[in-house]
């Protein structure tokens, strides 16, 4: 069944913890081939997130604890490699990274059916076949095994979801990752027809959670800058702030039911005063910054729920396909560039002066 695919492949390789020097671009990379359970997909896409960045640098090491943008094209020094993954176990290198993995099924492996070759494909990102679907664990895709900077990818094909819709496949590529966390995230806190404030709004994840709260009947707050204010709007947003101003002088205490951040950072206190008696936080990125102060006394007195969200239950990337089938939301694209241009996009990506998502387009693969 694979006899006819090329036995060598384009592909992004990270060989290292670092910056942008240890993203390799080859063209002599091995195919692979699908295991039992698993399928073989011709990737078209791939978007860049602040995952591959974060774990390209060993942001997530304990042993750092400036934002995501201080070591960013250059990584940090010292970073301790036994924990500087999703994980917490040390990643294995040479690593093609990519969260995100929008293309056809090209090849099955055993016990797959085979009328899925063929299929327009997203890969559900935070993978939970290779942990026996044990509560609270997964693997990311591009982290813990192989992703989507490669022109073929492999995936478990359960969780590999067949896709319906209209939308170009560089759409569909800025899905699977930012798309869940938002989503995720609010689910995690149960949001429903509720003043929601959502920080990092102009973001891949954050534009999809203004959307997707929106989608749920909320009134959203957004915070972003000024620049960006008006995109903001459009995408569904009733009120916008800047990201400098004072928050509780702006919108007063007690003033939101739910708070989706993915900043972090030096504001994060106020984030806790803005929340009502009985308010929720959610939390899935911390690119302001990972350290943050906390008065446990709000946290008690207001009888505050504080929710990490990295473990996606199953039925979060599902509701997500369903959304997108439906055409109830869509994210925005700011520019696609090809696979060997990644480190000019994860720059541009750090410079954060686009809107939405940037994506990675894969070269034609050889037959």
């Amino acid at each position: 069944m694979t006899d006819s695919l090329p036995s060598t492949m384009h592909a992004v390789m990270l060989n290292g913890h670092g910056g942008l020097e240890q993203l390799e671009y080859r063209t002599d990379v091995a195919v692979p081939r699908p295991g039992p359970g698993e399928v073989l997909i011709k990737v078209a896409a791939a978007g860049i997130n602040n995952t591959d960045i974060n774990t390209r640098i060993g942001w997530y090491s304990k042993s750092v604890g400036q934002a995501t943008n201080t070591g960013g094209t250059t990584g940090f020094e010292g970073v301790n490699d036994a924990d500087a993954t999703w994980s917490g176990e040390p990643m294995q290198f040479p690593r093609i990274q990519g969260a995100d993995c929008c293309g056809h099924v090209v090849a099955v492996g055993d016990e797959v059916d085979p009328s899925r070759i063929g299929e327009r494909v997203l890969v559900r990102n935070m993978l939970r076949s290779y942990v026996d679907y044990r509560p609270y664990e997964c693997w990311t895709f591009g982290s813990e095994c192989d992703g989507g900077f490669a022109q073929f990818a492999v995936a478990p094909a359960r969780e590999t979801h067949a896709v319906d819709c209209t939308w170009s496949d560089v759409e569909l590529a800025a899905v699977p990752c930012a798309c869940s966390t938002a989503e995720n995230m609010l689910h995690r806190v149960d949001l429903g027809s509720e003043r929601v404030l959502v920080t990092g709004a102009s973001g891949g994840v954050g534009s999809a959670a203004v959307q997707l709260a929106k989608r749920r009947g909320a009134t959203v707050i957004a915070v972003c800058s000024a620049a960006k204010a008006e995109e903001v709007r459009a995408f569904g947003a009733d009120r916008v702030v800047d990201r400098g101003a004072d928050l509780v002088a702006e919108l007063g205490q007690g003033s939101v039911d739910v708070v989706v951040d993915l900043v972090g950072g030096e504001q994060w206190p106020a984030l806790l005063d803005l929340l009502r008696r009985g308010g929720r936080y959610a939390t899935a990125g911390a690119i302001g910054g990972p350290i943050a102060q906390i008065d446990l006394r709000t946290l008690y007195l207001k009888d505050l729920t504080l929710v990490g969200c990295t473990f996606q239950d199953d039925e979060v990337f599902a509701n997500l396909i369903s959304y997108v089938e439906a055409d109830e939301f869509r994210p925005h694209v700011a520019k696609v560039f090809p696979l060997h241009e990644i480190g000019k996009a994860q720059e541009e990506f750090l410079n954060k002066k686009f809107m939405g998502k940037l994506v990675l387009t894969m070269p034609e693969a050889e037959s």
